[in-house]
């Protein structure tokens, strides 16, 4: 199953890569749906969540001394190109590697896939993600706390129904919408709300507001 995951890591660096590839250089300084972030931050943060290992996330907690933003914020910082195109083959030599976190590979997908959707949605590009990428990231996130990275906290005590697959997580008042829009809803972007509905809209609201 774990290598099931990689290859479609794999694929989605693969498509960004490719959209990126030919961007005008002004572009990339887009803001992403990462506040305070360019597309270029995020593509450069991309390169180092692709580098990371135990050891060398240690190492960077140790140094940001248990900041998770501020070592997120370095390592965009050591990782961004002095020009787009640097960054672009970064991501090309780090786009087959198989090294992350202590976590589920599962969490690879979610970097790829909302991480992509920050850099495309401004840029006014499409993609349609295959439906075994986006739907072990939205169980991923449902199950992880917000502190970690998720977004259980946002949805605890709601039912998540997707539209267009077969997926229904939780209990409770029903938000209900394509999966790619639950799953970004989840993991804290607002871009996507009005791709869904149903009665527990307004406490996701209330809760993605707060």
């Amino acid at each position: 199953m774990t290598s099931e995951v990689w290859s479609m890591v794999h694929r989605e660096r693969q498509a960004l890569i490719a959209d990126l590839a030919e961007l005008p250089a002004q572009a990339w300084e887009t803001p992403s749906l990462c506040p305070g972030w360019s597309v270029h931050d995020v593509a450069a943060h991309l390169v180092d969540n692709a580098r990371t290992t135990t050891p060398r996330l240690v190492l960077a907690m140790i140094r940001a001394r248990g900041d998770f933003d501020r070592q997120n914020d370095a390592g965009v910082t050591r990782e961004r190109g002095a020009t787009p195109a640097v960054t672009v083959q970064r991501l090309r030599e780090v786009a087959g590697r198989t090294s992350g976190p202590p976590v589920s590979t599962d969490s690879r997908l979610v970097e790829e896939v909302v991480h992509g959707e920050d850099i495309r949605r401004p840029l006014g590009i499409a993609r349609r993600y295959p439906g075994d990428a986006v739907k072990p990231a939205l169980r991923y996130q449902v199950r992880t706390s917000v502190a970690m990275g998720g977004g259980r906290d946002r949805v605890q005590g709601l039912a998540l129904v997707a539209t267009d697959r077969e997926l229904r997580l939780g209990d409770g008042p029903e938000v209900v919408g394509p999966v790619l829009a639950l799953l970004l809803a989840v993991s804290g972007r607002t871009a996507f709300l009005d791709k869904l509905t149903g009665p527990g809209m307004e406490v996701l609201r209330d809760r993605l507001a707060g």
